[in-house]
């Protein structure tokens, strides 16, 4: 019988991209906010945009607001990891950040939308992608209505993007229906968690 070696186990110290998108009133936001308050290491990318802030949006916490002339500087510089263009408005990630985080061992969530996932699906092939669905079209709208922050003209553009976006649900890993949020956001906490216990994250020293 060979002589028994000590064998360690590890998992990999770098940390994963979740990328959630959902049409806009599904809750997307609010449900990559609440996982990453309450994942240890897991944080909630801030977008770059050059729309306006709305009237309970802090810079530098939920989006960071700069014009479309610095934006169009950053895509020249090359500086996001993604961007699109979305209900007239430029969003980006930052390259840089998002980078830096992963390789300290700290997992991101990004809220953005199809355009934006499908870029980082070349980009990051280990990223982990999920869908967030209204329990129904007729719920959306009142959602989005009850926003009070958009016109029954945006309301009404918002709707109609959101049932083509709904059509790339197939594109993504994983799909939340959010009828409550609690359970949707139990759901959400189940797959960050399930994903970092994958066996492809484990390091086997030596291997066996």
């Amino acid at each position: 019988m060979p002589e028994p070696v000590d064998i360690e186990f590890k998992k990999a110290q770098r940390g994963l991209l979740y990328v959630v998108s959902a049409p806009s009133g599904a809750g997307k936001t609010s449900l990559c906010k609440e996982a990453a308050r309450r994942i240890p290491a897991l944080e909630h990318s801030v977008s770059y945009t050059t729309r306006k802030a709305r009237w309970n949006e802090i810079e530098g916490v939920d989006y960071h607001f700069v014009s479309p002339e610095v934006f169009n500087q950053m895509i020249l510089n090359n500086e996001f990891a993604e961007y699109a263009l979305v209900h007239g408005h430029l969003y980006g990630t930052s390259l840089k950040t998002t980078e830096q985080k992963l390789a300290q061992g700290i997992s991101l969530i990004l809220d953005i939308d199809i355009q934006g996932a499908d870029q980082l699906r070349q980009r990051y092939s280990e990223g982990v992608f999920i869908f967030i669905l209204p329990p129904s079209f007729l719920l959306l709208r009142k959602r989005l209505s009850e926003r009070q922050s958009d016109s029954t003209e945006e309301i009404e553009r918002r709707l109609a993007k959101a049932y083509e976006e709904i059509k790339h649900y197939k594109k993504y890993q994983y799909v939340i229906i959010n009828d409550t949020f609690e359970k949707a956001i139990e759901e959400l906490c189940a797959i960050v968690l399930a994903e970092q216990c994958r066996v492809s994250r484990l390091i086997v020293n030596p291997e066996i």
